[in-house]
């Protein structure tokens, strides 16, 4: 197999990863791909950020034994953690992450709203650990002169995703509680892999509030860096898809459920 025919690797600490995998199949059908999913150690957005790296470079290391020829580390927990440090070690192979899409919101609210005086209200759900990293940090200041930039950390929201149904009751409860003081923002930035597939559900809470997430974004840069560094594969027939997990079978079969949802 030469190394374009390679598969590229997608890791998340669950199923949260497989919504930014859903963009990647979509915009590059002939790419081989391996999806992994660290259940066994999930969730990833209550672990310290030493715990998340480690992790993180386990499931990076498993990929590429496994004849990766790039990387998505679809979790943004784990992006913030260690996708600096692993470009850092592994320079020569393509490492993308993904970040939470506040820069696309910002501009809605300026060019589509109008909002250009720095009004327009951005609410940011992630995990408690992607909003104390410094990467998150360096993110909101980056924007808070344009728009007023609010954070919302969603403590054990990934782990009721994770049960199976991303809309269930205790799902919806859970929301309704949290997104309660927020009916006045403009837009909602989904800043885990997870939260995408309560996109409806969220929508509904928060009529008439746009929501963005970095799938298709992590998507196109993970292509983009694939091309430039001559690894595309160019075969036209479609490429193969393999889910597989660190815990069992059965958090196998739920990422091809949540891939199909």
């Amino acid at each position: 197999m030469i190394d374009r025919e390679k598969p590229i690797g997608v890791f998340d600490s669950g199923v949260g990863g497989v919504s930014v995998l859903r963009e990647l199949v979509r915009i590059a059908p002939f790419e081989n791909i391996i999806y992994y999913g660290d259940s066994a150690n999930a969730p990833y957005g209550d672990k310290s950020t030493d715990e998340v790296r480690e992790l993180a470079f386990a499931a990076f290391n498993k990929l590429i034994s496994m004849g990766a020829k790039a990387i998505v580390v679809a979790c943004n927990t784990a992006t913030g953690a260690s996708v600096r440090l692993l470009r850092e070690q592994y320079p020569d192979i393509p490492i993308v992450g993904i970040e939470p899409a506040i820069k696309p919101a910002v501009i809605y609210g300026e060019t589509v709203l109008g909002k250009s005086d720095g009004s327009s209200k951005v609410l940011v759900m992630a995990t408690p650990v992607t909003i104390s990293q410094s990467k998150f940090a360096h993110l909101t200041e980056e924007y808070e002169k344009r728009a007023k930039i609010i954070p919302l950390p969603c403590p054990h929201l990934a782990e009721l995703i994770e049960a199976g149904d991303p809309n269930s009751i205790e799902v919806e409860n859970y929301l309704k509680e949290l997104l309660a003081p927020y009916k006045d923002v403009d837009s909602v930035v989904l800043g885990c892999t997870h939260y995408p597939f309560s996109a409806s559900l969220i929508g509904e809470l928060l009529p008439g509030v746009k929501i963005f997430d970095g799938g298709l974004g992590t998507a196109k840069e993970a292509l983009r860096r694939i091309e430039a560094a001559g690894l595309k594969n160019e075969n036209k027939t479609e490429g193969s898809i393999s889910f597989i997990s660190s815990k069992n079978e059965e958090s196998t079969e739920l990422y091809k459920k949540f891939f199909y949802m």
